[in-house]
């Protein structure tokens, strides 16, 4: 069976904007008087939305609503005004969606972070590509894992779930996948370990973006027997 489309996420898979999320999600824990945390801990944060990564950020006594619900809003603040000051294209997915974009490959996006701040990713970052839809977190789109967005994508191509690829960098992205009946793979300069995402469904994982244009092949053939 052909593979005729993929899903990205986005943060971690296209875009590299761990420093511009870790950065403002520390100005917040900072003016509260919390402590901060190195760049790298926000690795293991990020990723299902911006209330479970500030849940995440505070100290564990201080994670009650009021409190957690006050440093969100102090984090949507700071990112609006740095969210794109260090925040980048991972090295070779210009590459990737070329070749992709030329094999004829249909493309969207799916994503955890807010809607509007998806829209404003793409928009700034890989304009130049065609992206069938692209989805964030609003109302009528639930977080992922929940492969509701994932099917969303699927009825709106008019192509079968069977035939999209998933690429994504976390556990909550290789769920999704497996959830939506797609196929999972595994973005290995991403936020998280190859051993995560394989516990969670990765049928295949790559370290560098082009990578994927090669293992389609392979994906086709597995999918044939």
């Amino acid at each position: 069976m052909r593979l005729k489309a993929i899903i990205f996420d986005l943060d971690g898979t296209l875009l590299d904007t761990l420093e511009d999320l870790s950065n403002a999600a520390n100005r917040v824990l900072e003016r509260h008087g919390f402590p901060t945390h190195d760049k790298n801990a926000y690795r293991y944060m990020v990723g299902d939305g911006a209330v479970v990564l500030m849940r995440r950020a505070l100290p564990e006594e201080r994670r009650n609503d009021v409190t957690i619900q006050g440093c969100v809003e102090g984090f949507r603040t700071e990112y609006e005004r740095g969210w794109k000051t260090k925040t980048r294209p991972y090295d070779g997915v210009a590459e990737m969606l070329d070749a992709l974009t030329a094999h004829g490959m249909k493309m969207a996006v799916l994503s955890n972070k807010p809607d509007d701040f998806t829209r404003r990713c793409v928009a700034e970052y890989l304009s130049q590509w065609t992206f069938d839809l692209v989805l964030g977190q609003c109302d009528s789109v639930p977080l992922k894992p929940d492969p509701s967005g994932a099917m969303e994508i699927s009825r709106s191509l008019n192509i079968p779930p069977s035939q999209f690829v998933y690429l994504g960098d976390t556990a909550i992205d290789m769920k999704t996948a497996v959830a939506a009946g797609m196929y999972p793979v595994g973005a290995l300069w991403g936020f998280r370990s190859g051993q995560e995402l394989l516990e969670n469904g990765a049928r295949l994982l790559i370290k560098r973006p082009p990578e994927l244009l090669r293992l389609l092949n392979i994906m086709v053939q597995e999918r044939s027997l």
